[in-house]
Parts: structure tokens; sequence; C-alpha cells
């Protein structure tokens, strides 16, 4: 390229930095702010989503057909090699091929010696990169520079920009209003696509993960390949249910060398995974700040954290919100519900059995998947599961890994909640008692049921599907909250952790990786394919982010306001036992074995004897 086009692509690279550390400054207060087998792939593929990848290849076949058409009016024109070999370059990126020189010269439609030495201008100047194919390092690929991608993300903007203010569009004058005149700087930049590594990972074998078979992990699966043209090695990835994934993880820590490079860790069971050395602390693997903490809601990333000690990074933030029919709401003449007495009524209002329409679903199932939903909903009430002290905005875990508390089930606050949920049952399915986390979903999706707690992970049930009447209807709030308490959104999702017993030259690489899979661009990524949980505030105000959902936004909102929270979960390690019980004992009172305050008197002795505190031992 020109030499004037070079010094535009740097000063762009050197603009786009400055905008990432002004974000920065932003998320950090220094400067004021702004279903494995609930959604199989085959499911997932029966729908296409709008995405920046798909609107790029667009703007490459439109300049590619524009280019040809030029090209053909004037005999005389000549093609531009450097324009024809990009367009080449970045569309092997975004479909995962290989791009050789070879195949870039002879997409230039110049002579070999122009387009040769034209080629080698663009490496010169940091466009394009080289990456050795063979041992040997005489075959190489190429692959599009980080510059470049940025540049790339740039044009097809404008591209579309230019389109739309020339020949119009429907969407123009509110687009067109938000761009120029400064709607929101935040949403003003847009995550480039993912750039592949400079030197591909030397790990013999490829990649090792093992992670949890939900809709996030499934795109993942669905990209390898183009992850695996970005680390320049094969990714080799297992996914197992939650019960049978801790168990691998478990069985794996008590191998002399691990099977896996990365494994995915459910929140609660960072205290746990920490204290039998299951996990690696990063600090002791890498740098921390090259994860960018700052970009991370908040939450998320405490809750990778135990003994002050960062554990794992987050791949999914996905808060437990209630969903709810805003077309429903509306012709009843009902507001969303802020509190849980609002919820009730609502509940009651819409509860039309005989028409096959019910109020509400919710986790309930005995077990486990009661116990997370009597966590959550004493958490409504303001009280956390354990006597954690109080602070502003919720409470205080720092303090956890001491291994000083004890359970705190039977209060008053935990009999409201047990009120709570039995009022709950009278504007539920008549099922409710087998339902979690996937079950609940499904008939809201159906249109069978008016509001669900539920994950966002699994709003693509609804979302992805333009024939569920919940589809472009749906509304995202925090959990109502109860009386003196205020509305919060309970923090669910896995982190990325390096095992502790990786063989000592696998995890230099093993860590490059795991930067790759929970980078911003590599989140976007998932986001477009489908996924519907993210951990980092960039992603969530990315424009083609927030196209494609409102959960994103309104999770991002939830997140300023302080009310996306992990204390209802602690992830203390004897959590999964404590979860267990309060969903033995509250499935029992709601089947009408048990009164509440029995049943929370018995959950609260079960309890007791699990905790083990420095004090009773």
């Amino acid at each position: 390229m020109p030499d004037s086009e070079t010094s535009k692509l740097n000063k762009s690279a050197r603009s786009a930095k400055a905008t990432q550390l002004t974000r920065s400054n932003i998320r950090s207060g220094k400067v004021a702010p702004s279903l494995m087998n609930a959604m199989s792939s085959d499911n997932m593929t029966r729908f296409v989503p709008p995405t920046a990848k798909i609107e790029m290849l667009q703007n490459i076949a439109f300049l590619e057909d524009l280019g040809d058409e030029l090209e053909d009016m004037i005999a005389l024109s000549a093609p531009n090699p450097n324009l024809r070999m990009v367009l080449l370059l970045i569309r092997g990126h975004l479909e995962g091929k290989v791009i050789t020189a070879t195949s870039m010269i002879g997409a230039s439609r110049a002579p070999y010696a122009t387009a040769n030495r034209r080629l080698k201008e663009m490496v010169e100047a940091g466009l394009v990169e080289q990456r050795p194919r063979t041992k040997t390092g005489k075959s190489f690929s190429m692959h599009p520079s980080e510059t470049l991608l940025e540049q790339w993300s740039q044009l097809s903007s404008r591209v579309k920009r230019l389109s739309t203010s020339r020949f119009g569009d429907a969407e123009t004058p509110r687009e067109a209003t938000d761009y120029f005149f400064g709607g929101s700087y935040m949403n003003a930049k847009s995550i480039p696509p993912l750039q592949v590594l400079s030197e591909p990972l030397k790990l013999p074998g490829g990649v090792r993960v093992l992670v949890h078979g939900d809709p996030t992990f499934m795109v993942m699966d669905n990209l390898k390949r183009q992850f695996e043209q970005a680390i320049g090695t094969q990714i080799h990835q297992r996914a197992f249910s939650i019960d049978r994934l801790r168990e691998e993880a478990v069985r794996n820590a008590a191998r002399n060398a691990s099977r896996y490079d990365i494994l995915a860790v459910d929140l609660p069971w960072v205290g746990d995974f920490a204290d039998r050395g299951i996990l690696m602390p990063l600090d002791e693997a890498m740098d921390i700040a090259r994860l960018d903490p700052a970009d991370f809601h908040t939450a998320g990333l405490q809750a990778a954290h135990w003994g002050g000690r960062l554990y794992g990074v987050p791949a999914q933030t996905t808060p437990e919100l209630l969903f709810y029919r805003k077309d429903l709401f509306a012709q009843a003449g009902l507001e969303p519900p802020k509190t849980t007495g609002a919820l009730l009524e609502a509940a009651k209002a819409l509860h039309d059995p005989q028409h096959g329409q019910h109020g509400i679903a919710w986790n309930a199932a005995r077990g486990t998947a009661l116990g997370h939903t009597v966590l959550m909903t004493m958490a409504d009430f303001g009280q956390p599961i354990l006597d954690m002290p109080p602070m502003a905005g919720g409470f205080e875990t720092r303090h956890l890994a001491d291994r000083r508390y004890r359970a705190t089930i039977d209060t008053d606050a935990g009999l409201r909640a047990a009120e709570f949920l039995l009022e709950l049952l009278k504007y539920s399915p008549p099922e409710i008692l087998s339902m979690s986390w996937y079950e609940r979903i499904r008939p809201y999706a159906a249109g069978r049921i008016a509001m669900a707690y539920g994950y966002t992970l699994l709003a693509p049930y609804f979302e992805l599907d333009a024939a569920s009447p919940a589809n472009g209807q749906t509304g995202y709030l925090p959990h109502p909250a109860g009386p003196g308490a205020t509305p919060i959104a309970p923090v669910g999702g896995y982190v990325l952790g390096i095992p502790a017993n990786l063989p000592k030259d696998r995890i230099a690489a093993a860590v490059e990786a795991l930067l790759v899979f929970t980078s911003p661009e590599a989140q976007k990524l998932y986001v477009q394919n489908g996924s519907r949980t993210n951990p980092r505030y960039s992603v969530a105000s990315d424009p083609d982010v927030r196209r494609l959902s409102p959960v994103f936004e309104a999770v991002d909102a939830m997140s300023w306001r302080d009310e996306l929270q992990f204390w209802p979960r602690p992830p203390v390690p004897e959590i999964s036992d404590i979860i267990q019980i309060c969903g033995e004992e509250f499935h029992d009172m709601l089947r009408g074995i048990t009164s509440p305050r029995e049943a929370l008197r018995r959950a609260q002795a079960r309890a007791d004897a699990v905790i083990k505190t420095p004090e009773l031992t």
C-alpha cells in the first residue's frame, strides 16, 4: 500500500488503543462513566442471527462485485492488487480457511512480480503476518494483523453507513443521529474480529479443554475450526453435564498429570477447587494485568477469587433474571414487577390454567435445582445463606477463605422466603416440582408461561426461535425484592482455569489459549453465533452485540447499578452440600410433607453438620 495509506492504518491503530484505554478508565472509575440437551447444535443451526461476521462477508462480496463491475466497464482500468489480496485474506480469516502467499498473489489479478512486491510491502508494513506451516519453516500461512483487522472492521462499518446515507434505509434516521451526534461514546466502537497469534501454540496433541455442555460452550465447539486457526493448533473439547463435569475435574486432580490444559469451573466451586488444589492460582502462571481485569463485570470477577487470589477467568457471566412477557403484561394493564408482592399479583392475574396458561415457572425439582432457588429467594428477602457481614450493595465475601462462617437458614427472612415459594406454587404449572434448568424455559418459549426465572444463557430458546410467542416480547428484570430488600440479579456462570497438576512445559501455552478463549474478540464471536452470556463491559457495549439482543444492555445496566451479585451462592467448599440439603428439605415442604418452620429447622441442622469452622474443630 502507499505510504499515506500505511500512515492512516497506524494512526487508526493508535486511536483504537486510546479508545480502549479510555474505556478501561471509565470502567475502573478513573473517569466519569457511562442446552447440551436443552439446546443441541442441531437446533442452533436452524437459526441464523444477524452477525458482524455475516455483515463483513457481505461487505467483502459487495466490494468484490463492485471491483468486477468497475474493471469491466473501463477497458483501461487495472485491478487493485492490495485490495484484492486483502479481501481474500479477511474472507479466509472469517471462514477459518488457510490462506497462502500463492493464493493471495493469484487473487490479486496483477502480474506475479507486481503482486509479490505488493504482498511484501504489506508484510513489511505490519498489515499481514506470516506463520510457519511446517517444522522446516519453508511454508507459511498468511494472516491479517491486528492493525489490518482493526482497519477492516472500521471499513465494514463505513461501507454500510455510506450505502445507507446514499441509498437510504429504514433505520437511517436513528442510526445516523446516534452516530453523528454522540448517542453513546461506548456504542461507537466495534470490537474487531478474532485475530491469529503471531506464533502457533506448541502443545503436543493440541489444547485439551473440559467444559460444561451448555449453549455457550457448544457455540465454542461449533467454532472450533476458527479458534484452531487463531491459535495454530488443534482443540479437543470434552463436554459433560454439570454433575459429571465436577466429578471429572475431581478425578483429574488425582492424576499425576492433568489430562486437560483448561478446565471450566462453575462459580460456586471456586473455593472448594482452590482449597483442594484442583486449580492453580493464575498469578503463578501469568501476569493478571494481561486480562484487563477492569473490563470484566465486577461480580463475575470477584466470584473467581478465593483468599484474595484469582483462580479462573470469567468465560460466562450469566445472571438469573426474571423473564416476562411484555405483550401479556400490556394486555392485562400490569407493570413489570419490582417486588415479590407485585410478582405474586402478576402471576395470579396471568394464571389461566383452563386456557393452558400459567403465571410463572421456576427451578423446583428436588435437590440441586430447588436448592439454588432457595438460596436466591432468601437473597431476594435480603438474607445470605451464610452469616456474612453486610456492606454497601450486599455482603462481604473476602473473609470466606478463613472458614469462619455458619449457615443462616432458620431465620425470620428464611420463613418469609419459604412462605413466598408456597404462594408461588399456586400460580405455577402442575409439573413445577419436577422442573429444573431447561424445563422451566421450554414452556415459557412455547407461550404457556407468562413469567419465568432463568439464566441469560437460556435466552436463545426464544430469542433465536422466530416461532416462539416470547420472541421479541420478553422483558428482563432483576429478581423482584421482598420487603426491606433491594432487587438483585444473582450471578451464575463459569470460569476457565488451569489445572494445578498441569505439566510445567504446557502451562505457558495453556495461558495463551486461555487468553484467546476469554478475549473480547472471542466473547463477541460467541454472542454472534447464539450465546447470550458475556463477562465483559466492552462486549456488552459493542453495537453489533447490542443489536442482537436486549439482554446485553439490560445486564450491563444492572452491573452499573450494582445489582449483579454473587453472594447469594457464595463459593465456599460446602456450598454444593448446602444447596442439595435445601433442595431436599424445601421440596418436602412444597409437597406438603413438612411445614415451613420444620423445613427450615431441618435444613439448618443438616447444614450445621456439614460446615466445619475452625472454632468447631
